[in-house]
């Protein structure tokens, strides 16, 4: 994947998905198992795996859901070039109304 350890590659990773424009934010799952464990804390909504990496997010309404996949799907492969990204939307944010 690359050379940085599994704490930075988990906060870069996390860093650039939240980064996507639409992306309402990180989703642990449908029973709270995606993340990844780290001393003292966990990264919740990115899983890190010898074969790749997988991402859970809450996207906000109105987006184009396919399209902000992608842009989390391609932010993540800057971040860790060569690894396989699987990009599952979980949920949508409603609207904010004024």
């Amino acid at each position: 994947m690359t050379d940085m350890s599994e704490t930075e590659l988990a906060d870069s990773i996390a860093e650039a998905i939240l980064a996507v424009p639409g992306v309402a934010g990180l989703h642990p799952g449908m029973f709270g198992e995606v993340g990844t464990y780290l001393p003292g804390r966990r990264v919740t909504g990115v899983r890190i795996t010898d074969d790749g990496v997988d991402v859970h997010v809450t996207v906000h309404e109105g987006v184009d859901v396919r399209r902000t996949a992608v842009a989390v799907r391609d932010a993540v492969a800057l971040v860790a070039p060569g690894s396989t990204v699987d990009v599952t939307v979980e949920d949508i944010a409603p609207a904010v109304r004024p």
